[in-house]
């Protein structure tokens, strides 16, 4: 994992997309780097690893023929359980999807081993593309935090609710324990503005550095917008629906500032 922000890089490089609790819009934030990271020149692959409760083809309104459930029980291989969204991962703003299985725990018991084959199997069709992101469950089991490691970046996201910060920093934690070099970057999603987006992250980097010795970066705010929940409720992309509302355009910004390795202010 690496320590550092994206930057332009070799092909395969991946972001994981953590959260230590459900409903902070994690899922809604994969998909929108995704779309904005292909729009801004890369080829793009969005896998659901939420070995739980996958939703990434419900909130993209997609009915895949194949999802991770078929890849892990051996009915297909990885790659051929892709599915092309907005035209595919070789159409500016579109990129490929790998699925979860929606609405099943099915996938949340696999022995480790079989989470380090997902892991590896990720790995190496990630490099047929220029970037990969990653949504991971909410929290912070085993088999989460293996994805996670797998990851070349991980960004932890974040509300101004207490229990989001606990529980996204029970996640760091636990990340750091297993690899003391694993550096994820925050983002503020739902701000209701910049001020307590950043009181948010500043209380979540103060609890961090307090206990941990270590003061996660801030990669960007994402501003409540009644678009987002509008646009889950359509199963339609947020960059389809509303390219130009509040939240899209700040999702641009940090997947610009994602790609230049650099950290908001």
């Amino acid at each position: 994992m690496s320590s550092t922000g994206l930057g332009h890089t070799p092909a395969g490089r991946i972001l994981a997309i953590a959260s230590g609790k459900g409903g902070v819009g994690k899922t809604v934030i994969a998909a929108g780097l995704a779309q904005a990271f292909s729009a801004q020149g890369d080829r793009l692959l969005l896998i659901d690893g939420d070995l739980g409760m996958a939703n990434i083809d419900v909130q993209l309104g997609l009915s895949p023929d194949a999802d991770l459930a078929a890849v892990m029980s051996g009915q297909v291989l990885l790659e051929d359980a892709c599915l092309p969204v907005m035209g595919g991962a070789c159409k500016p703003g579109g990129f490929d999807v790998i699925s979860g299985r929606s609405g099943s725990g099915g996938l949340a018991g696999l022995r480790p081993d079989a989470v380090n084959r997902l892991a590896a199997a990720c790995a190496t069709i990630a490099l047929s593309y220029e970037r990969a992101v990653l949504d991971l469950a909410a929290g912070a089991d085993d088999s989460t935090l293996r994805l996670a490691m797998a990851a070349d970046d991980v960004v932890i996201v974040i509300n101004d609710e207490p229990t989001s910060l606990t529980d996204a920093y029970a996640f760091v934690k636990r990340l750091r324990i297993r690899d003391e070099t694993a550096a994820p970057l925050v983002v503020v999603n739902n701000a209701p503005t910049p001020d307590k987006g950043r009181e948010a992250y500043a209380a979540f980097r103060k609890t961090c550095q307090s206990f941990l010795g270590f003061a996660p970066a801030l990669a960007g705010l994402v501003s409540r917008d009644e678009q987002v929940p509008q646009a889950i409720r359509s199963q339609t992309p947020l960059g389809v629906r509303a390219p130009e509302c509040p939240a899209m355009q700040d999702i641009s910004r940090l997947a610009a500032g994602l790609a230049a390795g650099r950290e908001a202010a």
